[in-house]
Formats: structure tokens, sequence, C-alpha cells
């Protein structure tokens, strides 16, 4: 089992869980999840990597800060946990929520950052993802981000109900270990929990902003990897091609968005080579 640790980084608390010795790898969960996510990529990648695996700022055990849930606050986040810890080099792995403060970390230290994996998110604003968004974007991002205070009103009482649908639908049906849906449930209950992790999507405009200021000054030169499945597919790759010097994309075929969970053999037999350096496009 994973070490659990309260770090102080940025300003907040921070509930890390730690496994493994070697090379640093950083793992950013989204929404709505803990650093439990990675419970079965944690388990295989510790036997050769100093796996840290935190929960966001709000969310799970970390500190329920009153703001900075924009993903440029989210990465400095990042860099102080990593300094925090003693790491100087990192691979640094983000999904859903955690792909946007993954990729500004990436883009601002490329020296802190060796490798970068993203996967089942978008950028902001940045082009290519048009044919994902024909439609407009996932209805929950209006309704998280409505009226402040609405989206908890509604909810609360009704968690379970709530992450199970997510859970449901991340997993293409297949759901979620019944210890990990608990964990994943406790975490969101309470108005208090939700109202933290809805302001990641009341942040949204901002860190839309951020992302677009980045990328208009640097390139993202660290060797990136970009993941997709159901429903993002490759919409985050087209994002990030034009903006990327080294740049490897793959789908996982019969994959919901919750990859970690749904499909961790797939997604490790990805991870693992391009953490080594090795040459993922043969994979």
């Amino acid at each position: 089992m994973p070490e659990l640790r309260r770090v102080l980084a940025n300003g907040v608390e921070l509930n890390v869980a730690l496994s493994g010795s070697g090379p640093a790898v950083l793992l950013l969960h989204g929404f709505p999840h803990t650093w439990e996510l990675w419970t079965d990529v944690m388990a295989d990648l510790s036997a050769r990597y100093r796996v840290i695996a935190p929960d966001l700022r709000g969310f799970g055990a970390s500190g329920r800060a009153a703001s900075g849930y924009d993903a440029g606050t989210l990465a400095e986040d990042a860099e102080a946990l990593l300094t925090t810890l003693g790491v100087s080099s990192a691979a640094v792995v983000g999904i859903d929520a955690g792909t946007a403060p993954a990729f500004l970390l990436a883009l601002r230290r490329p020296g802190l950052v060796r490798r970068l994996v993203v996967m089942e998110s978008l950028l902001g604003r940045l082009p290519g993802a048009e044919g994902f968004l024909a439609d407009g974007p996932p209805w929950w991002f209006g309704f998280h981000s409505a009226a402040p205070g609405l989206a908890e009103t509604v909810l609360e009482g009704h968690e379970g109900a709530y992450v199970d649908w997510f859970l449901d639908a991340g997993t293409l049906g297949d759901g979620v270990r019944p210890a990990l849906r608990d964990a994943f449930v406790r975490a969101y209950t309470g108005r208090q929990a939700l109202s933290c992790a809805f302001s990641y999507y009341r942040a949204l405009p901002e860190s839309a902003l951020q992302i677009e200021q980045a990328v208009a000054t640097a390139r993202l030169t660290v060797p990136t990897m970009a993941l997709g499945a159901r429903p993002v597919g490759s919409a985050l790759e087209r994002q990030l091609r034009p903006v990327a010097d080294d740049l490897t994309g793959h789908i996982i075929e019969d994959c919901g968005h919750i990859i970690p969970l749904h499909r961790p053999r797939a997604l490790l037999t990805l991870l693992r080579p391009f953490l080594a350096g090795e040459d993922a496009r043969a994979v």
C-alpha cells in the first residue's frame, strides 16, 4: 500500500500517496476522483519509479482552499509539491482536471518535467477540438459552473448517485471496484467538498486564458504523449500538435474516460516504454 503523507505546498496542505523508489513520476487525477484513481498504475510503476499521487487542492483529503482552482495555480501546487519532496526532475501524468495543470507545468518548467503524459481532456480553447465540441461541451460543465451554489444545493444528499453516473459512464458501464467507488463517493460528499470540486469548473475560463497566453510565448519542448479514449478521442492530440515539438498520440480502444481504472493494462503498455524513454510509437 502507498504511504499517505500530508505535505504543505503553495499554501495548501495536500494529501499525497507515495510509493516506490527511482525516478519520480507525478500523477494528477481528475473529477470525480482522488489519488486512488491511480491505484492499479501505482502498483505497477512503483517497481521502477518513485510514484507521487496527490489529491488536488480541495479534492479528496487535501485542504479545502477558498480559491486557486485555475490550472495555473494547480500547476504551481504541483511544482511546490515536487520541490518540497526534493524532486528536481519528474515525469508528469495528468487526466481530466489534472491535464491542464500538467501541461502548464511542462510548458513553464521544461527543466523540471522530463516527460509529459496527458489524457482525456481538452486544453481550454486551443484549436483542434472543434469536432468534439460540435454539439457544445459536456452538459455537466454548464451545470457545475452555473449560479454559485446551485449544483451543490441540487446534489447535496444525492452525491452517491451522481458519482456513480460518472463512474459508470467513464467505464462504458463496467463500473469500478466497490472499495474505490465508496472512496470516491466519500471524497465528494458534503456541500464543501462539492463546492471545491465545482470551483475547478468555475475557473475554466481563467484556465483557458492562461493556456492561450502560455502557448503564445512558448512551445512544449518536453517529450509528450497524448492518450484518448471515449469520449475525447484524438481531440487532445489535435490541440497539442501545433504547439508541441515531440508528440506521440494513441487511442485506447474499447475504453471509457477513466483510463487508469477501466483499462490499466493497456495504459501501462503505453506508459512503461514512454516513461523509460523508449519509442512508444512502435507499441
